[in-house]
């Protein structure tokens, strides 16, 4: 019975001819207009983000109440 149906070859080849092209145009037109809207978005998110991020000892804090400010904190790495 299965070597019946594996011998036809009937399966997999269900679409017509005429419909190939056109499906695969619009998943080529699908994938671009996901990549320029991915784009868009990471420029604006990138836009925000400020010119220069502050050094460890901008703050004026000294390393020992750094280290204070952070033990009051939980840990996210648990």
């Amino acid at each position: 019975m299965l070597t019946r149906v594996l011998a036809d070859g009937g399966f997999g080849d269900n679409v017509p001819d005429g419909l190939i092209g056109p499906m695969g145009l619009l998943i080529i037109l699908l994938l671009g207009i996901a990549t320029v809207l991915l784009i868009r978005n990471m420029n604006s998110r990138l836009r925000r983000l400020p010119e220069r991020f502050p050094q460890q000892g901008e703050s004026g804090e000294t390393p020992e109440q750094t280290r204070q400010h952070g033990a009051d904190k939980p840990s996210a790495d648990v």
